[in-house]
């Protein structure tokens, strides 16, 4: 008869389709056919079946939370399901992740006089303070206080964590107070909240504290416990604390887990620290605890930045023998560490087989393959992965678009650097002094002066103030082209806004007159930068060496010979090549072989340079005989002479 009725009322609607019929009609089909089947599954102990059908019913356009109560109210004969169904109903909400509504509707039903268990009140108060929805949670709590609802453990425990989402550390005594007088008392998850929060706001003393109050009550800490404070030592930096306490964790027969030694390890690495990376690794597996990928990508990050790629190989190979997928973020430090070697090709072998395995490349993926490329000078290829990049919906960001400019100022291509500056702009990346100095060198190498003089007062117009990298740059362009008087305006405005001078300006200002022939001004700023309290390099000293001989100034020369040995600066290569080769160019063939052997004395093995110049010094005496013979010891140190003398 229901079945009649309802078909009857539901052919009306669509022959009389007025927006009130069919409301009208949307609410008779809720009432007809949901409401009794619902309560019958209910009763039926048929709990899946009946979440299911409320699933579909919260899912409904059009269908307001009053009307969806009022349909779900049973009649009065079967009104003790009703309790039952409304706790369903809120229970649904959250697992479908409706927290808004599960929020109204947990409110229209107290104002109706309904209660909703402590449990579905518990699910749905979990679930705000999980997304961060604290106030709303708050809301809440106060209703299920007000109705009278009796509170529990997971009632406490969950705002507890909600007063510790919000750092409202000094409420949670008063609460916890106030809880008690319900009879509701701490425990154990209590106590790992507040511990874990307090580790995370870095407040160690407070989680000691807290951990000694534990003993007190007679709560004894567990793994989690133990593993909180583990983590909040080492992101103090109190390392060796941190495995203090692990050891009293040890010590009390507690089974560690990957989240007790993890810390320990990212900690480790963070420091470089390879030989505690190991040990605590070793330790790991002498404890029988499996290496997580957390542990292995530490691990294998730190062989790789330090340059021990086959070892961090080694590592990705024993957990692929545990089982272990690799993820992105261990992929990608593969592909960095490729990278790093110069072996791109690799790297894109590792990409291919990541993509083939399902795992999705992100920003920071394709940004470390991207600077990989840029480095290799495969700009080609750095600009199809860029397009597949964009194509695949992965935003480029700030150091995409910078890796890419500064592969092409490096390659020289400023036309497409400023196109990529351009899209920076239009797509709201702020480019920082980092682009600006990028860019300002790349201008400034091709010695296009005016148009990174431009782009200096874009910089600042934009209130990026120029660093000593930037100041560098432009004093580094125009002492490339002899313009000292440029190159010392630029120093002037330096020394004006605070920026020290730094060895690399110095050393540049040092070239700057060398290339202007002006040996004199570029020994007078060497004696004023040392008074100064800037210490010279090697470079300084090979610059000044190198201009004193082609000036055929051997004494001085070899004046700043000693004075670098004096300053604990060990001569190289480069230091004994320029003086070497000064004595070839003249003809001074045994002075030349007295510095070859000084250098070999001093541990430096001749280079291809050396021997070039001493080839070339004995062939214009015409002393052939002592040319070849430095040529056949050329060969046989391995190098390749160019044969041209």
């Amino acid at each position: 008869m229901a079945k009649t009725v309802f078909t009857q009322k539901l052919l009306a609607c669509i022959l009389r389709p007025s927006a009130f019929k069919v409301a009208q009609c949307h609410r008779n089909f809720i009432h007809a056919g949901t409401n009794p089947t619902l309560h019958h599954l209910l009763r039926t102990g048929n709990l899946p079946e009946a979440q299911a059908l409320l699933l579909r019913m919260i899912r409904k356009r059009g269908v307001s939370r009053p009307h969806l109560i009022d349909s779900l109210l049973a009649p009065s004969s079967h009104s003790h399901t009703n309790a039952i169904v409304f706790d369903l109903l809120i229970r649904t909400y959250v697992q479908a992740r409706k927290l808004r509504e599960a929020s109204e509707a947990f409110r229209l039903l107290r104002q109706r006089g309904f209660a909703v268990s402590i449990n579905a009140s518990n699910a749905l108060l979990g679930a705000l303070v999980k997304v961060g929805w604290v106030d709303l949670a708050w809301a809440v709590y106060e209703d299920v206080v007000a109705s009278g609802t009796t509170v529990n453990a997971f009632t406490l425990n969950i705002m507890v964590n909600a007063f510790c989402k919000e750092g409202r550390f000094d409420e949670v005594k008063v609460f916890l107070s106030q809880m008690e007088g319900r009879g509701v008392l701490s425990d154990v998850v209590t106590y790992n909240t507040l511990i874990n929060a307090h580790c995370r706001q870095g407040n160690v003393c407070e989680a000691f504290e807290l951990l000694n109050s534990m003993w007190g009550v007679g709560l004894k800490p567990g793994v989690f416990t133990y593993n909180a404070i583990i983590n909040g030592l080492c992101k103090k930096g109190d390392y060796e604390r941190a495995r203090s306490v692990l050891d009293e964790m040890l010590g009390m027969g507690l089974s560690p887990d990957a989240a007790s030694f993890n810390p320990l390890l990212v900690e480790s690495c963070r420091k470089d620290d390879i030989r505690e990376v190991e040990k605590v690794f070793d330790e790991m597996l002498r404890c029988g605890v499996v290496p997580d990928l957390i542990s292995f990508g530490s691990v294998i990050g730190v062989f790789s930045r330090n340059g021990c790629f086959d070892k961090a190989l080694d590592y990705f190979r024993k957990m692929k023998d545990t089982g272990l997928v690799a993820d992105t973020v261990i992929y990608t430090i593969l592909i960095d560490g490729y990278c790093r070697n110069g072996n791109v090709a690799e790297a894109l072998n590792v990409r291919n087989e990541m993509v083939a395995r399902g795992c999705v490349m992100d920003v920071v993926t394709y940004n470390t393959l991207l600077n990989g490329l840029c480095k290799g000078k495969m700009l080609g290829d750095a600009d199809e992965l860029f397009k597949e990049m964009v194509e695949r919906g992965v935003f480029p960001d700030y150091y995409t678009l910078t890796t890419l400019i500064h592969g092409y100022c490096k390659d020289g291509n400023m036309s497409r650097a400023l196109d990529l500056f351009e899209t920076m702009t239009q797509r709201s990346l702020k480019p920082d002094v980092v682009t600006y100095n990028t860019l300002m060198d790349g201008f400034c190498r091709i010695g296009e002066m005016e148009r990174a003089k431009e782009l200096w007062c874009d910089m600042v117009s934009r209130g990026i103030l120029p660093n000593h990298v930037s100041f560098s740059i432009l004093i580094n362009g125009f002492c490339s082209l002899g313009i000292m008087g440029e190159a010392f305006r630029v120093w002037d405005e330096m020394v004006e806004k605070g920026v020290k001078p730094t060895l690399v300006t110095c050393n540049t200002v040092i070239k700057g007159y060398l290339r202007t022939g002006n040996m004199s001004k570029a020994n007078d700023f060497f004696n004023k930068m040392v008074l100064e309290g800037v210490s010279p390099d090697c470079i300084t000293y090979n610059t000044l060496i190198n201009g004193f001989v082609k000036e055929e100034s051997f004494d001085r020369a070899f004046v700043l010979l000693n004075n670098m040995e004096e300053h604990g600066l060990l001569p190289d290569v480069i230091t004994y090549n320029a003086i070497l080769s000064g004595y070839c160019r003249q003809g001074r063939m045994r002075e030349a072989e007295m510095v070859l052997r000084k250098m070999i004395d001093s541990g430096i093995s001749p280079d291809r340079s050396t021997y070039t110049s001493l080839i070339n010094g004995h062939v214009s005496l015409d002393n052939l005989k002592e040319a070849f013979r430095f040529h056949d010891e050329m060969l046989q140190r391995g190098f390749v002479p160019d044969d041209k003398f």
